[in-house]
């Protein structure tokens, strides 16, 4: 008959857990960021569409109001047309209304107002701050297709074409004008 005798018991030493701590810490560090734009850029889609939506809603909106009728466009629009929405947020109302757009900082906004690049009434303006670089140049890749100009943080990287003509869209220009962090700004003209 043999006996077992009470032995040490295997484990972890503290030594080896601070170890695996330190590396799931430095694991963690290196990821979230990586995780939040991947988050931010596949939301892109979904707030551009809506964008992409209201840009046509009021181009139909304003069609036979004359030269100008953009002329008494604001916040209170947007807000209206983008209180459903799923990814952008929207509160109070009217003038005091606010627009998030999600892209980046928890209060970058959306703005809206009549374009004063050209006769103001003709056209409108849609403009982001604090938009994620993630989501930089992806966005203006999809809002060119509505936009008659794309300024990205003071770089015109499309402008109307002459004579009538649809302008063109210079991706490496939208590019290199995202600068890194939640700093970018982004202006929209439609007509």
């Amino acid at each position: 008959m043999s006996h077992v005798r009470p032995g040490r018991q295997n484990g972890f030493t503290l030594v080896e857990v601070a170890i695996v701590a330190a590396i799931v810490l430095i694991a963690a560090i290196v990821g979230i960021p990586a995780i939040n734009g991947y988050i931010i850029e596949n939301k892109v889609p979904t707030v551009a569409q809506e964008l992409q939506r209201f840009i046509a809603r009021t181009k139909v909106t304003g069609q036979g109001l004359g030269n100008t009728p953009y002329a008494g466009i604001g916040i209170a629009q947007l807000a209206n047309a983008l209180r459903s929405s799923s990814v952008i947020t929207v509160a109070g109302t009217g003038l005091a209304a606010t627009v998030r757009h999600g892209l980046g900082a928890t209060d970058g906004r959306i703005s809206l107002a009549a374009d004063t690049i050209t006769s103001a009434g003709d056209a409108f303006g849609l403009t982001l701050d604090k938009v994620n670089e993630a989501a930089c140049p992806s966005l203006a890749a999809v809002m060119q297709r509505v936009s008659e100009r794309i300024v990205i943080n003071g770089v015109t990287v499309k402008q109307p074409g002459t004579g009538g003509a649809a302008g063109v869209y210079n991706a490496v220009g939208a590019d290199g004008a995202c600068t890194s962090g939640d700093t970018n700004a982004f202006s929209f003209t439609a007509r």
